[in-house]
């Protein structure tokens, strides 16, 4: 497989975008997103916090199960 495109330039080579076709192309493909709904938005929220917070208990779990064999082993 080669670097080159059909032209024979490297990508490196080819013709860059003017900013506003950068910005056309951007709106366009941002035209295609399936934009979230808000009761989907609230779902993700509880998901995502209900996901922290289980694993906040488990890391001070684990943290206040060694700090005890330290003490157990150092103190």
């Amino acid at each position: 497989m080669s670097d080159r495109d059909k032209d024979g330039r490297t990508p490196t080579a080819q013709a860059r975008t003017s900013p506003a076709t950068f910005i056309r192309q951007v709106i366009a493909e941002l035209r295609k997103v399936v934009w979230p709904t808000r009761p989907m938005v609230a779902q993700y929220f509880v998901v995502v916090l209900v996901f922290v917070l289980v694993m906040m208990a488990i890391v001070a779990g684990l943290d206040f199960g060694f700090g005890q064999l330290m003490f157990k082993i150092f103190g």
